[in-house]
This record gives structure tokens, C-alpha cells and sequence, in this order.
């Protein structure tokens, strides 16, 4: 029997104490009183969890637009929390591992994790680093690019992991390869209530095609007259999810992502992908940075590398390993890069301050 948003598994710990459905008000309201702000955010989604509706509001991260508010409904929050245990074979008294702001819709879902499979869930303050109890050993964690980036050394604590949010370098992929755990890349957003494929990171032998994606159970995927991601998930959305992302679908259940369709390049007729540019970039330049275009009278749009820094020198070795036409033609320097409120960089501002 699928459990239902309003239960509470008899397992379930936050910071090692044992909490029943109506024990959560109480701790939501102590939380938004007395907590820190980290904790306040946990208390206000608390509270949000455990009203009359059957639904939630959350923000969408704004990397690609305006951020929106959306309205997600609780069961289709439990369908994802199930789905992520099945595929991760998360049992009741699993230790977790809580350092993502509980404000977005990965932070949510790992509370909601915890509530529906039974897991006990340490909670710590969300940084590019956070300070956990390094003799404590953990079966599960989420993580950002940066923190898997910075926790790299100290991963054998922790028997799987998956990372979300941002493009997962090259340079991270090599501090990971040999770690213990297996590491996993989500894809997802707001809209498929946290991630509905991943691809294994590291520990790949077998593997076909590691830069495939593998959906989780009960999602179909094909791709729309544009080549972009089409999702069909009903125990999450009644509707069929139409992204922007570009993909190639490999199988039924696999495929690979290409980059941003509002994103892609058409530099003299060659389509040009800039995530694609940036991941084989990643690692040589130590700044933040981004690949974009602005308009060009011959090429109709040029490709641009924009890079937070007062100066716009770049050894050209760094551009050794990209293809021919995958090279910047122009590097455009900016002081400070416009974020959004998760802290991702938002190009369009971002290059408007130069323009």
C-alpha cells in the first residue's frame, strides 16, 4: 500500500530523535522561533507539509528565467521520495545526511525522504562546505557541485551520494573516481519534483555509455520537434513535462543531455552547444566562467567565453583540446557575475551588464 503524505514512518529520526506526525508542529513552530535560518526554512516547509492542503508552493531556481512559484502536490512528493528509495535501496533506519536549503525542491524532498522511507536525518547548516561529524558514517547524501567538490577527501563516510543543481565538472570527476561510494548525477528540476533520471559518476566499469542518463521507475521520456526532453512521469505530474533541454534518446529508459535549447549557438550555420564547451573547459580555468554569443554581421551570432574576472587575457593553450569551431572568439570580463537566489549564475544578467 503507496503510503499517503500524512504519515509518518515509525523510524523516522531528525537529529536523532523520534518525531510522529503531530510531534512535527511543534518542532516546525520551535524551528521558526528559536532556529537558526537554515532551520527556519526546515520549520516554515514543516508547517507547509503538515497543513490542510494538498499541495506545496515552491520557488523554481530562476537560472533560466524569472523564478515562479509552483504548486506541487504532496503525493506526487511521496511518488518521488519512493521512487529515489527503490532505485537507492533506501531502507527505514538509514542514515542521512541533510546540507541543502530547505527553501528549494532538493532540500525539501530529502526531508520528505526522511518522513515517508523511515531515515534518520542529521541536519547541517547548508555552506560550500559543511561542518558534519566526520566519525559518523552515513548511507545517504545530496549534494551541490561545490560541496561534493569540497567534501571529496573525506567521502568514504558516506556509501552513496548523489549531486544535483549544476554542472558537475570534469576536475570533480577525477577527485571522485577511486572514492568508496557510488556517486550519481541527478537530472531534474522543480517541475519533476527533484530528479526523475541520474547517471553513476565513477566506479563505471560495465558501463556502456556513462554519460547516459537512466531514468527512475515509471517515467517515460521521448523528445518534441525541437529535440528537446519530453517526461512523462504520472505518479508525479498529470501532465507530460515539456523541457529545454536537448537530449539524445539512446533506449527507452536512457539518454543523454546535450545543453539548453535557449542556450544553443548557431555560429555561421554550425550549431554549437555551451555546456558542452564549458564541461571540456572545466578545470583549466580557475575563475567562474560561462560560455555564450553575441551578434556578429558574418556569423550571425560569435562565440563568446564570459569570465568573472577585471581582466579578458586567457592562455590560448586552454583552448587546446575544443574543436575548431568550438573556440571563443571573444572573452568578455566581468567583475561580479549575477546569481540567482540558489546561487546559480544567470547568463542573461549576467552578460546584460555588458552589453
Amino acid at each position: 500500500m503507496t503510503p499517503n503524505y500524512r504519515n509518518v514512518h515509525v523510524k523516522f529520526k531528525l537529529d536523532n530523535v523520534s518525531y510522529k506526525y503531530d510531534d512535527l508542529m511543534e518542532v516546525a513552530y520551535s524551528y521558526i522561533k528559536e532556529g537558526l535560518p537554515f532551520q527556519q526554512e526546515l520549520g516554515s516547509f514543516l508547517l507547509n507539509w503538515l497543513d490542510q492542503h494538498d499541495y506545496v508552493v515552491v520557488k523554481t531556481s530562476g537560472s533560466t528565467g524569472k523564478p515562479k512559484d509552483l504548486k506541487i502536490k504532496k503525493q506526487a512528493m511521496v511518488n518521488s521520495a519512493l521512487a529515489t528509495g527503490d532505485f537507492f535501496n533506501l531502507k527505514p533506519g538509514y542514515k542521512v545526511l541533510h546540507c541543502l536549503p530547505s527553501n528549494f525542491i532538493a532540500g525539501k524532498m530529502t526531508i520528505v525522504r526522511a518522513i515517508i522511507l523511515g531515515l534518520e536525518l542529521d541536519l547541517v547548516q547548508p555552506s560550500s562546505f559543511p561542518r558534519i561529524d566526520y566519525e559518523k558514517d552515513y548511507d545517504f547524501c545530496a549534494f551541490t557541485p561545490m560541496q561534493l567538490k569540497n567534501f571529496a577527501k573525506d567521502l568514504n563516510t558516506i556509501k552513496a551520494v548523489i549531486v544535483g543543481g549544476g554542472m558537475v565538472s570534469s576536475h570533480i570527476v577525477d577527485l571522485i573516481k577511486d572514492k568508496k561510494p557510488a556517486v550519481y548525477e541527478t537530472y531534474g528540476m522543480t517541475e519533476t519534483v527533484s530528479h526523475i533520471a541520474v547517471r553513476k559518476l565513477n566506479h563505471l566499469e560495465g558501463i556502456q555509455n556513462p554519460s547516459d542518463f537512466k531514468t527512475l521507475p515509471n517515467v517515460s521520456i521521448s523528445t518534441d520537434d525541437r529535440g528537446c526532453l519530453v517526461i512523462e512521469a504520472p505518479a508525479i505530474s498529470d501532465k507530460k513535462i515539456v523541457t529545454n533541454d536537448l537530449v539524445k534518446i539512446h533506449s527507452e529508459d536512457s539518454f543523454e543531455w546535450l545543453g539548453r535549447f535557449d542556450n544553443v549557438v548557431n555560429s555561421g550555420g554550425i550549431k554549437l552547444f555551451p555546456e558542452q564547451i564549458e564541461r571540456k573547459l572545466q578545470g583549466k580555468i580557475t575563475e567562474d566562467f560561462f560560455i555564450t554569443s553575441k551578434p556578429d554581421d558574418t556569423l550571425g551570432e560569435k562565440l563568446v567565453l564570459v569570465i568573472q574576472s577585471e581582466a579578458n587575457t586567457i592562455d590560448p593553450e586552454i583552448f587546446k583540446g575544443l574543436d575548431k569551431y568550438e573556440k571563443p572568439r571573444e572573452i568578455i570580463p566581468v567583475a561580479k557575475f549575477v546569481e540567482t537566489s540558489s546561487g546559480k549564475i544567470h547568463r542573461k544578467r549576467t552578460l546584460d551588464l555588458v552589453k
